[in-house]
């Protein structure tokens, strides 16, 4: 499988829409409200000075999407999606480790990339961690489901020093 990422246009709007409304998001908040997202699209929210957006494709099908976020910072997040029928085909992986290339190789001033997930995210916590992130927080309640249920969120990030290096280092648990 052939894997390639390009950048979202505003002529991708309706396939955006398409990609985020007619499938489940498990781990992820948010409206599935087409009007929404075309709207968010309409006002740059998808790409702007500090929000880049990928498709992740797969011999020529887009079947993930990459949400780069807070780009002027010294760390940005990203947000990443899978589509249902492409999940647990690597395809994770090999776009957490793309998208850390491209920031810290296109981003001089980036020290560090972080991300979020719910505890409950086995998978995307097991991607972070084969991605050399290491976990730095684990906030308790933090992250409500659809239904308003309070889930565990838990951060991970990577350091510039340590991809460059290809290790991994744990923040200081037991500095008290």
């Amino acid at each position: 499988m052939r894997i390639e990422f390009a950048r979202f246009s505003l002529d991708d709007t309706d396939l955006l829409v398409d990609f985020l409304t007619r499938q489940e998001w498990p781990f992820h908040a948010g409206t599935q409200d087409p009007e929404v997202v075309r709207s968010r699209a309409a006002d740059g929210l998808y790409d702007n000075e500090e929000t880049r957006t990928f498709w992740v494709l797969a011999d020529g099908e887009r079947v993930g999407l990459i949400k780069l976020l807070d780009l002027a910072d010294e760390t940005p997040m990203f947000d990443l999606r899978i589509g249902q029928e492409w999940r647990g085909r690597g395809l994770g992986a090999k776009a957490v480790a793309w998208l850390t290339g491209y920031l810290f190789t296109e981003m001089p001033h980036i020290n560090r990339i972080e991300g979020n997930t719910r505890q409950d995210n086995h998978v995307m916590r097991a991607v972070f961690r084969k991605s050399g992130y290491a976990k730095e927080s684990h906030y308790r309640e933090a992250w409500p489901d659809r239904d308003g249920k309070l889930h565990d969120s838990v951060g991970y990030a990577i350091l510039r020093r340590d991809w460059l290096s290809g290790t991994v280092t744990p923040p200081d648990w037991h500095d008290d």
